[in-house]
């Protein structure tokens, strides 16, 4: 018995085709009978690939480290307790936390510093290999030239956003600030976070940072994003908060 293959497959359009324009979710698919086309379908699995390999990338340090140096800063190589992808995946609590190794490398360092600068990993390695070069060209200028001090640069290996708040502590820095890969999504494999602590402590919850998503060229540009950072890092250390207490009212200054 010989299998049927149509020799044409009309692919009906959607009429909300014009909204795609606006937006990289997946919208105005069109149809084929019932289903959604093959070609969509296809490119709905791809970026499922392209967010899991996000999600187990490895943060390219060596090369960041060298690319760092432009910077004229001192950089620490840190890694949280988390023994591994698999195990910082399972236990977001040892995340959090840094590694006894990291801690005697921060420990006993004399306070030299307004701002801890803070790189991990976070569930997307790929958003800080792209872009946190980028950012951080636009956004240290910005902050020296304010006459703001800053820490060492810490890159921190299998690192949550809370681990910000040890080595802020550890740093005796006023601010922490953290540049983090953020959980990929189906569209944006390579999101990069930014969270900005007043006073960095062990115990800190969500409330007390401030967040600056979705930085990359498709999203909040690096230009845009330098300027919100230092923005909040101002208001935070000209008001001492930050967190749900800081708004953002950079909007009303223009």
């Amino acid at each position: 018995m010989s299998l049927y293959i149509p020799k044409h497959t009309t692919v009906e359009q959607d009429e909300w085709q014009s909204l795609k324009a606006f937006t990289a979710a997946r919208i105005a698919l069109g149809r084929t009978g019932v289903a959604i086309p093959l070609k969509e379908a296809l490119q709905f699995k791809l970026a499922h690939a392209h967010a899991r390999d996000a999600v187990y990338a490895a943060l390219q340090e060596k090369e960041l480290m060298q690319a760092l140096q432009l910077f004229h800063l001192p950089i620490f190589s840190l890694c949280s307790k988390a023994n591994g992808r698999h195990e910082y995946l399972q236990r977001p609590d040892l995340g959090r936390q840094l590694s006894e190794p990291s801690i005697k490398q921060l420990t006993g360092k004399k306070p030299n510093g307004d701002i801890a600068l803070i790189l991990a990993d976070g569930l997307s390695a790929t958003a800080i290999n792209n872009h946190a070069l980028r950012l951080l060209q636009l956004l240290i200028p910005l902050l020296q030239q304010a006459n703001f001090l800053l820490t060492p640069i810490s890159i921190v290996q299998q690192g949550r956003v809370a681990i910000g708040d040890e080595i802020g502590s550890l740093l005796q820095a006023k601010i922490a600030l953290v540049l983090i890969g953020e959980r990929p999504g189906l569209s944006s494999p390579d999101s990069m976070g930014a969270y900005i602590t007043f006073q960095p402590t062990v115990g800190l919850t969500d409330e007390s940072r401030n967040c600056i998503s979705n930085i990359r060229p498709e999203g909040l540009n690096y230009h845009a994003a330098a300027m919100k950072i230092f923005y909040f890092i101002n208001q935070s250390l000209r008001l001492k908060i930050s967190g749900v207490n800081l708004k953002d009212e950079m909007d009303l200054l223009t």
